[in-house]
């Protein structure tokens, strides 16, 4: 391996991300000047390239999955399931504050997207926590800290992107990722009692009724019953996680239109264009991200760097701190899409050499990835909770330090408890 292929390649990306380029601009350009200087592949073969990136069938579950969540968070199901809550643990201490991480795992069960339960859920929660007295900072820290579990519980779009740049079994990564998402919810309970649990400013709600709690659970139910659909077919061999993304647009139609009548026919186009931009967004990264982790593997910089790394892991138990450091460093300054495609080229001979499933690393990885949805300065939850509180970055990042220590323990546990991921997925057909 020439030395100056991991400078040119790594140099210019960075000197890129240093100019403010998109991601993506950045991962193309410093990729095809790579190519170009060292004379890798003829140019004409890039077109091939970017094409074999997207001609996935397993990709084909992100833009229907995409809509599926655009489709749900216009219905009411989001303020349904936060009523829920609030009547049922509202009255405990910090009881706002378990109704945010209690909708964020439900929530999670539906959009498969970070910064969509933030923007859903923050946009309910935030107002209504800083007028029970929570402070603005801490409840935006919370609500972006609970969006991250929105890549971990399926559907994930992220566990997508990790089965089909690890080839591994994208239905298995979906329920491999059911516990170790409730173990980051049940984190953020413990952070929040011990942060608000005893504020005296903080104003508790009102006990529910058992006919409010009855008439919030009839409220609720179709809201409720989505992710039980959508992981029961999974589960049970009834459809495969692409298959699944179809009948969440199916259900989430059904629901809009016919039983809540949140969504109107006017409503689609904004739904549409909204899917279409997003995708557009992912599927760019995709391609540029693909064509980077081509060119580390073609020029031998995957493997030399594969082969350092296993020089440092003296062992599993270090192996496995080594990767996570790795990763949460990434994690604060790259996207979860990128990092899958940047990292994992380097990574996966060294947790094959480790013998790590691969199911249970997909799921360590995508724990990291939430925990980096968290972490300044590209930390994209964050920024959607800022504009909705309407602080600065430099406020909410303060307040978020405690959400990053209670995920990050919650990381050790799904890292060194493999059975967590992967009992579930053992029982499978």
């Amino acid at each position: 391996m020439d030395p100056l292929v991991p400078l040119l390649l790594f140099g210019s990306f960075g000197v890129l991300m240093l100019l403010d380029f998109p991601i993506a601009a950045a991962l193309g350009i410093s990729s095809v000047l790579t190519i170009v200087a060292f004379d890798l592949a003829p140019l004409q073969l890039l077109p091939h390239q970017l094409l074999s990136a997207t001609a996935s069938w397993t990709l084909l579950a992100v833009p229907v999955f995409i809509l599926a969540g655009n489709l749900l968070a216009k219905t009411a199901i989001s303020e349904r399931l936060v009523h829920l809550a609030r009547v049922l643990v509202g009255r405990l201490p910090a009881g706002l504050a378990m109704v945010a991480v209690i909708v964020s795992i439900f929530f999670a069960g539906i959009s498969g997207s970070g910064p969509a339960d933030t923007a859903a859920l923050g946009a309910i929660l935030i107002p209504a926590m800083v007028k029970a007295g929570y402070k603005k900072r801490s409840a935006a820290a919370l609500i972006a800290a609970g969006g991250g579990i929105g890549i971990i519980i399926p559907p994930s779009i992220a566990l997508v992107i990790y089965g089909v740049v690890a080839n591994a079994s994208v239905t298995k990564l979906f329920i491999a990722g059911i516990f170790p998402g409730i173990v980051v919810g049940l984190s953020l309970f413990v952070v929040s009692y011990f942060l608000f649990g005893r504020d005296p400013n903080i104003v508790l709600e009102k006990r529910g009724t058992p006919r409010e709690i009855a008439g919030a659970m009839r409220g609720a139910f179709w809201g409720l019953l989505a992710p039980l659909i959508i992981l029961g077919g999974i589960y049970g061999g009834i459809f495969t996680a692409t298959e699944a993304a179809t009948v969440a647009v199916v259900y989430g139609v059904a629901v809009g239109f016919f039983i809540h009548r949140d969504l109107r026919l006017s409503d689609l186009p904004s739904i549409l264009v909204d899917t279409g931009v997003t995708t557009g967004v992912v599927m760019l990264l995709v391609c540029t991200a693909s064509l980077f982790a081509w060119v580390l593997n073609t020029s031998g910089v995957a493997a030399a760097a594969a082969s350092g790394l296993l020089h440092l892991a003296s062992g599993k138990t270090a192996g496995l701190l080594l990767l996570n450091g790795i990763l949460l460093v990434a994690g604060c300054f790259m996207d979860a899409i990128s990092i899958y495609y940047v990292l994992l080229p380097i990574l996966l001979p060294v947790v094959k050499a480790l013998e790590i499933d691969l199911v249970h690393f997909g799921v360590i990885m995508t724990v990291n990835m939430a925990i980096g949805q968290i972490t300044p300065p590209v930390g994209v939850n964050l920024f959607v909770a800022c504009g909705i509180a309407r602080i600065p970055m430099k406020e909410i990042s303060r307040g978020v330090v405690p959400m990053v220590l209670a995920q990050s323990a919650a990381l050790l546990v799904v890292t060194f408890w493999p059975d967590l991921s992967l009992w579930l997925p053992r029982f499978m057909r």
